[in-house]
């Protein structure tokens, strides 16, 4: 809340499937920009020649094929938020470009000469050690301290099992809306089970356990015989964490 309602750029630090998007999504509604765009960029998930044009857009003919400019995300987030996630990913040149995009907020697109000015406000996010990539020459140290403004570190669900009950509650009622069932709650030895786990794929692995409980459940209470081998296998292992 303390850093919604500004331009600053923040920087969400997380393991994979901790909720960082859901993070950046808060800071943009909790913003005044809330009413504006909320764009968000997969940026692992795209080639480095793909990325550059799907974030600063293309003018026709620039690659083989290409017969329309193309706008890029920092356009159509013009007024609003853009959200770089896995920003580790990007190569040494689109660093360059994400550099002067920060402190000057305008950019060319692929194959254009035409400057573009944009008013974005920027959140970043990565699961990498981005000091350590600095320290290893893999991320530029300038673009570092450009966007390490403010950080928030998103703990591993194994970290805050307090919150376990609170997000079964509510992913228990979106899946209950999606599949016209009514699960009321977890049974108590389910919960204590749930809170036993490593959890390594975070909250997003709890959304999908919660969603094969609904699906499956037979009645109005989830009992442990409804979850998967892996969360009861792991618990009664020996050492395995206790609620």
């Amino acid at each position: 809340e303390s850093v919604a309602d500004t331009r600053t750029t923040v920087l969400i630090l997380g393991e994979s499937g901790t909720g960082k998007t859901m993070t950046a999504r808060a800071i943009h509604q909790l913003s005044s920009r809330s009413d504006k765009p909320f764009v968000e960029v997969a940026c692992g998930a795209l080639p480095d020649s793909l990325l550059e044009s799907e974030l600063l857009g293309h003018k026709a003919g620039s690659f083989t094929d290409t017969t329309k400019d193309k706008i890029g995300k920092f356009l159509q987030a013009d007024g609003g938020t853009i959200f770089l996630d896995e920003i580790a990913t990007a190569s040494p040149s689109l660093q360059v470009k994400l550099l002067r995009v920060l402190q000057d907020r305008e950019f060319e697109p692929v194959g254009s000469s035409e400057t573009h000015k944009v008013d974005v406000r920027l959140i970043l996010a990565t699961h990498s050690n981005l000091e350590e990539m600095v320290a290893h020459g893999e991320f530029r140290q300038d673009l570092y301290y450009r966007i390490n403004v403010i950080t928030l570190t998103q703990p591993a669900l194994r970290e805050r099992i307090g919150d376990i009950p609170l997000l079964v509650d509510r992913f228990l009622h979106e899946f209950n809306e999606q599949t016209g069932k009514h699960v009321e709650r977890f049974s108590e030895d389910a919960l204590n089970l749930l809170q036993q786990y490593e959890w390594p794929g975070n909250v997003r692995e709890l959304i999908n356990v919660v969603e094969r409980a609904v699906v499956l459940a037979k009645g109005a209470v989830v009992n442990v015989e409804e979850l998967p081998e892996s969360v009861k296998q792991a618990t009664q292992l020996p050492g395995a964490s206790q609620a």
